[in-house]
């Protein structure tokens, strides 16, 4: 039947489609503009607090005539919140540039009587795009004319190519339909023509853009912090009224010498007491914002940023810094196959000859005058094209026997190719016949051959003869070995090729032919995935693959990657079976579960959903269009690098180089991330205890104020900082890898975090409470003097005292210098903290209240400070002892 001939739009025509029906762009989610994301970063839990501080400090600012602590959380605030927009403003437009790229596809269509190559966002309904082997199909349509093979795997996860010709009889809309074509399928062979019926985001693959645009639910890491900040300002606003009872007991009872009549009268005095109430809410404050980690935010932010930045070079780019610190906490991942674990593509392992031999090294082939028609075969007989740097169209069983022969000796250095007989699924064979000059056996032209390569059983059913390695023609009978290496092939879900030669032209399938051999192809394994899968393991993360195969290849795989170690009945389900459960059962059964075959797409969000109601951290790795809405569900989705758009879109982290590895490197980063931040609030919050309770305790010391606002600013901000940034820099370590994965409800402060605050931060308490009230002190620095030589030896002890907790708050273990040399910005900053305040105590003048101490003093402060260091060590000890070895 002849071909009807489409003229394809006009320019009028096309003007008019676009304006009723739009076109092919895709309407992506509504990103927010710069502004607007540092505003949605103000919500973070602890700058919240901040804020409110920041608000009050505004309303008594004019009666304090003191702006530095105000402009001190300001600066703060504002630098946590830029720094963290910056991070993922600079993410997302490196994940723009890999949306652009992927999307700059042209497409032939007619136009205007003639072929014109334009844009895929430039079609619109009506046009006629000419297809062929490798090309991008760009909105959804009809087929009119021809026949085509098209891989819809991306759309839904089926690996077998679709057949589709112009068949007008066919009402069927779903992907199955013969004449359908959809946006985001690749053509694998055949030519044709397409009408388009729908674009942008009326396509299919639209419509599950559209789809993802939902908000996923809060991460783990913002769980943690939302209730860290209600316990630290709990913990803040009742140390602010402690420190404000005590200021008031000070001013209106101890100053009163306790005598009844005098605080009588302090208490009838309304002057008095105002200004009492006053001095005690603005110490309170103080207090308060003491108690409030200000460095928290920016350290979160700048271990986050950095390790995006570390990441990178790992091969993961991370779209949503959360997306970090989520990987770290996975308790179950939901896996592809394909790409994921496997490569992704076709493989000639071993080539077989007529006696059943096996060639698993194409060195050994190549000596054989198999070889050439192995050769030639790859090279002519397909519509695979080598245009230098990589192989492109035809479909994936002739791309990877063209790879194969390419990096083979080459043994011809050119054919006439007289004719063709393309691929055809129905007939399962393909044909060409060659002019050129050829080492051929007996009875064959030495100028002319045909070559033929399709299903074994079609082809060795037309063969009466082999070929050995010497080019001699031996019979080819049913009981020949190459039949049972063909079956212990296939049992191991192999691919197999038949090659044949024959002396007759090529008019029709070749009624004799000679037999070549097979070729075995396979989707191999990837080389690191069982180091990969096992270090998965041994962090207690279940590995579920999620597959469209057959029970018998997933279940394979499976063994060989690793996910199947011991046999349980519950391990391998199919679609129909977990199809057949309710949610309650297949809950109960997801703990064995290892792999699912023949999955569906709807598949992998049902199984997302029912994990986060047991509570755990889901991940999903996926490239295709059906993975994105798993993909946007999950708590952290990994996408594929040679995805599609879409899928990297729904996913918080893309794998560049589509390695499972690479995936068990972001779980170690993340882990590694939570640590670093657990480290530093260990630190902090020393720090803000001892600060507190100075606060509370100075005034009963004699001393009303022990350290001065701008002491407190230095302490809290830049101090604090500076160690944040200190702590972002620790390494990860592969006995991270070893541990249980945290719940997602456990809170940022575990006991031994609580335990070492309390221990070391109370000792730290007790030698700066013992510094202020003993008389011996106050002799070893000049208080008789100056008291400015006694107050600024108070302050550099307590922030000597907070250096050396540093190195306690970094590791558990006794060695503090363990895998320092891999931070060495570590010690660069703490180095840098230690001459800002020596700097300080010499020249920080009246500004910093303090005055220039002996260097025989300076010492003393430091061996003071030191004290911290053998105590956490003792403790440490005392915990390994009673079996209380504590974890970050």
């Amino acid at each position: 039947m002849p071909q009807k001939i489409y003229e394809g739009l006009r320019d009028d025509d096309v003007t008019r489609s676009r304006l009723t029906y739009g076109n092919n762009q895709l309407k992506q989610e509504a990103t927010r503009g710069f502004l607007k994301q540092f505003l949605a970063n103000l919500g973070d839990p602890i700058i919240k607090i901040l804020l409110v501080v920041l608000a009050i400090n505004l309303v008594f600012i004019f009666r304090n005539q003191n702006w530095y602590e105000t402009a001190g959380i300001a600066v703060s605030v504002f630098l946590a919140t830029m720094v963290s927009t910056l991070s993922e403003y600079t993410s997302e437009s490196a994940f723009a540039k890999l949306q652009e790229q992927a999307s700059n596809v042209f497409s032939v269509v007619k136009r205007n009587g003639t072929l014109t190559r334009i844009p895929l966002a430039d079609i619109v309904v009506g046009d006629v795009v000419l297809l062929s082997a490798g090309d991008f199909v760009p909105a959804d349509g009809v087929l009119i004319n021809g026949s085509l093979t098209v891989d819809q795997s991306a759309l839904n996860g089926e690996s077998h190519e679709a057949k589709k010709r112009a068949d007008t009889s066919s009402q069927d809309q779903s992907l199955l339909s013969p004449r359908l074509l959809f946006r985001g399928t690749i053509v694998c062979s055949g030519t044709g023509e397409m009408e388009i019926t729908q674009v942008g985001n009326n396509t299919h693959y639209g419509k599950v853009s559209a789809g993802i645009q939902d908000t996923t639910r809060e991460s783990p890491l913002k769980i943690r912090l939302a209730d860290l900040s209600k316990k630290l300002s709990k913990f803040g606003f009742a140390a602010g009224a402690c420190v404000a009872i005590a200021d008031l007991f000070h001013a209106i009872v101890i100053e009163s010498n306790f005598q009844w009549s005098t605080i009588h009268a302090a208490l009838s005095s309304p002057a008095a007491m105002v200004g009492n109430i006053l001095h005690a809410v603005l110490l309170a404050l103080s207090v308060v914002v003491v108690a409030v980690p200000e460095g928290l935010p920016m350290m979160i932010t700048v271990v986050l940023s950095s390790n995006m930045r570390r990441m990178l070079k790992d091969h993961v780019l991370v779209r949503k810094l959360v997306g970090i610190e989520t990987s770290g906490s996975l308790n179950i991942l939901f896996t592809d196959k394909t790409g994921t674990l496997t490569c992704g593509k076709s493989k000639v392992l071993m080539a077989i000859d007529g006696f059943g031999k096996q060639y698993t090294h194409r060195e050994t082939l190549s000596k054989s005058v198999l070889w050439q028609f192995f050769s030639l075969c790859g090279k002519y007989n397909t519509e695979a094209v080598d245009n230098g740097k990589e192989i492109i169209k035809g479909n994936a069983t002739e791309r990877a026997l063209l790879s194969y022969v390419k990096k083979g000796p080459s043994i011809q250095s050119a054919c006439k190719v007289v004719k063709r007989v393309p691929f055809n699924s129905d007939q399962k064979w393909s044909g060409v016949e060659i002019k050129g000059h050829f080492e051929v056996p007996k009875g064959f032209r030495d100028d002319s051959l045909t070559l033929i390569k399709g299903a074994p059983d079609r082809i060795l059913a037309a063969c009466s003869d082999f070929l050995d390695e010497k080019g001699e023609l031996r019979p080819l009978t049913a009981r020949s070995a190459i039949y049972r290496v063909k079956q212990e092939c296939e049992e191991k879900q192999m691919r197999l090729i038949a090659v044949a030669i024959s002396s007759e032209p090529l008019v029709q399938f070749p009624s004799k032919m000679t037999l070549v051999g097979l070729l075995a192809l396979s989707d191999p394994l990837r080389n690191d995935v069982p180091h990969a899968v096992k270090t998965m393991h041994q962090a207690g993360i279940q590995v579920v693959m999620v597959t469209g195969d057959s029970p018998e290849t997933a279940t394979s795989v499976a063994r060989k990657a690793g996910l199947l170690t011991t046999y349980n009945k519950n391990a391998v389900l199919t679609n129909k079976e977990i199809a057949a459960m309710s949610d309650e059962d297949l809950s109960e059964r997801l703990r064995d579960l290892r792999v699912i075959a023949r999955a569906l797409p709807q598949d992998k969000s049902r199984l997302v959903s029912i994990a986060q109601r047991q509570g755990l951290v889901v991940g999903m790795t996926g490239d295709g269009i059906n993975d994105a809405p798993a993909l946007k569900k999950a708590d952290v989705g990994f996408a594929m690098g040679s995805g599609t758009e879409i899928a990297k879109q729904a996913g918080d982290i893309v794998i560049l180089n589509d390695s499972f590895s690479a995936i068990t490197k972001a779980v170690e980063y993340g882990r590694t991330i939570f640590k670093s931040i657990r480290k530093f609030l260990v630190f902090q919050l020393t720090m803000n205890l001892c600060a507190v309770a100075v606060s509370v305790i100075g005034p009963f010391l004699g001393d009303e104020m022990p350290v001065t606002v701008m002491q407190m600013l230095w302490i809290n901000i830049i101090m604090d900082t500076l160690a944040g940034l200190a702590f972002a820099g620790e390494p990860t370590l592969k006995e991270y890898m070893k541990e249980a994965p945290k719940k997602r409800s456990e809170p940022i402060l575990n006991r031994y975090m609580i335990h070492q605050i309390l221990t070391t931060g109370g000792f730290t308490v007790l030698l700066l409470s013992a510094f202020l009230h003993a008389d011996c002190f106050k002799e070893y620095f000049r208080y008789s003097q100056s008291p400015l030589y006694w107050m600024t030896a108070f302050f550099a002890l307590f922030i000597f005292c907070g250096i050396f907790n540093c190195f306690n708050a970094r590791t558990t273990r006794l060695n503090l210098l363990a895998y320092l040399s891999r931070n060495p910005l570590f010690l660069s900053i703490i180095s840098l903290i230690a001459v800002v305040q020596t700097a300080l105590i010499y020249f920080g003048g009246s500004l910093f209240r303090t005055i220039p101490l002996t260097v025989h003093e300076l010492w003393k402060v430091l061996l003071l400070a030191t004290l911290v260091i053998p105590f956490d060590m003792v403790r440490k000890i005392l915990l390994r002892l009673f079996h209380r070895k504590g974890s970050l």
